[in-house]
């Protein structure tokens, strides 16, 4: 059976009969995707050929009013081949000194070329307005490559210096309360560092002058109301910046909210 160029027939485990649209680019065999019928594979690998013969750009993919028959995904990444020699399996676009994630037609993502190995080999999803990725069988928050909380909020935990969402560099993510817990205020034009905990509502466990010692006094707390029965499933911060020896001086030392103590006794 003579198929057209760039096809090739499939079978689903029913039997039932696909076909699939694949190329060759550059000594680079790309996938291309699979359709009910011959002519549509047909057509898009003749999509992807001339694209790859051209000088369209991503956004290009919009600007053309015919209809694609490949998905803007593979777009992207036959663009970033045609130009930058390298393929991908996720869409991304590689800039001079970073890359663009395209999640779709209308949102990009901005991100170190440090990721890049990262973000070639996992997809960016959404979920709840949150995005994340799967990782060993887990839906890992991208956040959490900055060291930021799962429950962080933008602008009270984190902010982008730019003012741009999208961009994920990191010279453009501050963190401004990285340890559970604990929140940054400013008085008197210096930081300072209140400790919470949640028991029925808000307790303020003390206000500290630097993030570690906020951080201890909230692991403190922690470990005091799980000794009595109150708590137990509260999660501690781990503060890689001090020594065991530093980090149980001020433990020992650390003073914690009257209100607090009471609870305790």
């Amino acid at each position: 059976m003579n198929l057209k160029k760039g096809v090739y027939i499939a079978h689903k485990k029913d039997g039932t009969i696909y076909y699939r649209s694949s190329l060759t680019y550059q000594n680079k065999h790309i996938s291309l995707g699979s359709f009910p019928t011959e002519d549509e594979a047909h057509l898009c690998y003749l999509e992807a050929l001339n694209l790859l013969n051209s000088t369209l750009s991503v956004s290009d993919y919009i600007n053309i009013e015919e209809t694609h028959t490949i998905s803007f995904e593979k777009w992207v990444c036959l663009v970033n081949f045609r130009d930058n020699k390298l393929y991908f399996k996720t869409p991304i676009y590689l800039m001079s000194k970073y890359f663009i994630y395209y999640y779709d037609i209308n949102t990009e993502y901005k991100f170190d070329v440090d990721d890049l190995f990262y973000y070639s080999t996992h997809k960016i999803m959404k979920r709840n307005g949150h995005l994340f990725v799967a990782d060993f069988g887990m839906q890992v928050n991208i956040l959490s490559r900055y060291g930021i909380k799962n429950y962080a909020v933008a602008g009270k935990d984190y902010i982008f210096l730019n003012d741009d969402p999208t961009d994920f560099r990191y010279k453009n993510i501050k963190i401004i309360n990285r340890y559970n817990g604990v929140t940054m205020t400013m008085k008197n034009g210096m930081p300072l560092y209140i400790a919470k905990v949640h028991i029925n509502g808000d307790y303020i466990i003390g206000k500290y002058k630097t993030e570690h010692e906020a951080a201890i006094a909230y692991n403190k707390v922690c470990h005091l109301l799980k000794d009595a029965g109150i708590i137990n499933t509260y999660q501690t911060n781990y503060i890689e910046a001090l020594s065991p020896i530093q980090y149980a001086s001020i433990h020992s030392t650390i003073k914690i909210s009257k209100k607090i103590r009471a609870l305790l006794n």
